[in-house]
């Protein structure tokens, strides 16, 4: 099928609004074209098929036997691409789940997990609005959020989704060395993140809650973002205070390595699941769903990996 022996659709459109209206005149007003340019629209198409398609009479004009022909041809094909265009403009689109966290719980608990979302659901979009500061569901358009905080702060209807857990955590070939005994992890550098409001993730405090003598490392690398402290951790370059949900499949995996023995449990500190409203979309709940069934299988794995 050679489309370039077809005629311009333009040329089309103008013949059929002059053969429903028998009128060049009413044709240009209904495409909003003047009227020479309807006239030179049907005197090419009668040059391309060689034939006349009209009869041209005073104030109307005609179909010839050609231009009946193309009429009947042309009209139902018209009226299917406006049946199809209007289909087109009116299929609603593709709302996306909205889910709202922290940058560290999007980047190492989250992301690595949507792919296994996208596949089992290809039909929903996903959108994740990593934020370190507080959102407002509402009014940022949020479906769902995943929010660290104590009991006493999360909102009312929140779900518990699993609680924080901290242990030093190293890469294989650094804890091979540092977790040796705590003099040696005090020879290596230790990776900080820099959070005053949460000192169960500052060395200080691990330190002294152990009783340590020597209260300082050799070294101490220090980051604003708790992802980078674990993907320091993960390079080589140092322990880090791991937090046991966060960063349970790269210990599952090998990746990290955690030092037996020293888990410390907060219990006043959670990540909650809140919901933007109480009457979810059937795919909000879905992903929902699907969030509270990875939530389980990661806190067995991490129980799991405690009990190893």
């Amino acid at each position: 099928m050679q489309l370039t022996s077809l005629p311009s659709l333009d040329a089309l459109k103008g013949f059929v609004a002059a053969a429903r209206r028998n009128s060049i005149t009413a044709a240009a007003d209904d495409l909003c074209l003047t009227q020479s340019a309807i006239s030179r629209q049907i005197q090419g198409l009668e040059e391309r098929f060689g034939t006349p398609l009209f009869v041209r009479k005073h104030r109307t004009i005609v179909l010839t036997d050609a231009g009946e022909q193309l009429y009947r041809i042309a009209l139902p094909w018209m009226e299917k691409l406006l049946e199809f265009a209007a289909s087109v403009k009116d299929e609603p689109k593709r709302r996306p789940v909205t889910i709202s966290a922290s940058i560290g719980v999007s980047t190492l608990w989250i992301l690595p997990r949507l792919g296994a979302f996208q596949a089992a659901y290809p039909n929903i979009d996903v959108r994740l609005a990593a934020n370190n500061r507080l959102l407002d569901l509402q009014a940022e358009d949020i479906d769902i959020a995943i929010r660290y905080c104590a009991a006493g702060q999360a909102p009312r209807g929140a779900l518990r989704l699993f609680n924080e857990v901290v242990v030093p955590v190293a890469s294989p070939e650094v804890a091979a060395n540092a977790f040796q005994s705590r003099g040696t992890l005090l020879e290596h550098t230790l990776l900080e993140l820099d959070d005053s409001g949460r000192p169960w993730l500052k060395w200080s405090t691990w330190l002294r809650e152990r009783a340590v003598k020597k209260h300082k490392a050799s070294r101490y690398l220090h980051f604003n973002q708790y992802d980078q402290v674990i993907q320091a951790a993960l390079e080589g370059h140092g322990i880090a205070l791991g937090r046991l949900p966060l960063v349970e499949p790269m210990l599952r995996a090998g990746r990290l390595v955690a030092l037996s023995g020293e888990r410390r449990d907060v219990p006043e500190y959670a990540y909650w699941l809140i919901d933007a409203t109480d009457s979810p979309r059937s795919d909000v709940d879905v992903f929902r769903r699907w969030l509270i069934d990875e939530m389980k299988l990661a806190a067995d794995a991490g129980v799991a990996i405690e009990d190893a």
